[in-house]
């Protein structure tokens, strides 16, 4: 398989999308961050020292989706129609869980616009709380699903009950 992002003298290139036809893209993709319960608990009391945690880590993430293009050196900027991010604290990590989806119309996909949303609100979350603690741990930020364009629609199998994931 031929990486798109290269031309045939393998060097980087941007994708000529002008001749892909407009449709809708919505991608969806979530990550996590762990940390200790004492960290866990200011967020949940909202009594952390930098403000509301979860809030703030939202609004980031909507930033960063709109910043994609400055900060991904061959992607396409993209004009976001709406971009929503999530963050929610969870006792069992503990930490906290970010879902981001973004959607557009247009030629080109915004999976890496959610993905960054996701990316910039847990490490804002990271900032935030680091000083109960350097033991936190960003990880497992990857795409649930987007649907338009050529390719069509992908879905992450789901996780069974043991964990593993299915199909």
């Amino acid at each position: 398989m031929k990486l798109s992002h290269m031309d045939e003298q393998g060097r980087p290139r941007m994708v000529d999308v002008a001749a892909k036809p407009e449709t809708t893209r919505i991608a969806i993709a979530e990550g996590s961050i762990r940390m200790s319960a004492e960290a866990l608990a200011l967020i949940v009391g909202n009594s952390s020292p930098k403000g509301d945690v979860l809030s703030t880590a939202e609004l980031a993430g909507t930033m960063g989706a709109k910043r994609t293009a400055e900060l991904i050196p061959l992607c396409h900027p993209v004009g976001l129609d709406h971009i929503s991010v999530h963050a929610v604290a969870e006792p069992d990590l503990p930490g906290v869980r970010v879902t981001a989806q973004a959607k557009a119309i247009g030629r080109t996909g915004v999976e890496m616009e959610a993905l960054t949303a996701a990316a910039v609100a847990l490490l804002t979350v990271y900032d935030m709380v680091k000083s109960v603690g350097h033991d936190l741990e960003i990880g497992n930020v990857h795409l649930l699903q987007k649907t338009g364009g050529r390719s069509g629609d992908w879905h992450r199998p789901h996780r069974s009950s043991t964990g593993l994931r299915e199909g």
